[in-house]
């Protein structure tokens, strides 16, 4: 659990993200709830996000696995 709680009065950008992301993963992280705190954080971060779906110079498979790895060495749940 966090220490900070998640926002709770998002505008219509981060309810559209969040929207996104539901579609994508199943459900909202918490860290993403948490950044919405910062809206221009917010934002750098999803551009940064999408720009990483979209980009094609790498295999999907090998994306996925140093997903993994990362997600691993931090001991991030998902």
């Amino acid at each position: 659990m966090a220490r900070i709680k998640a926002f709770e009065k998002p505008g219509i950008f981060i309810r559209y993200a969040y929207s996104q992301t539901k579609k994508i993963l199943g459900k909202v992280p918490e860290p993403m709830t948490i950044l919405a705190h910062h809206g221009k954080l917010f934002a750098g971060n999803v551009a940064f996000e999408m720009a990483l779906m979209k980009s094609h110079k790498v295999d999907e498979r090998l994306k996925a696995l140093g997903g993994l790895k990362a997600a691993t060495l931090a001991g991030c749940p998902f």
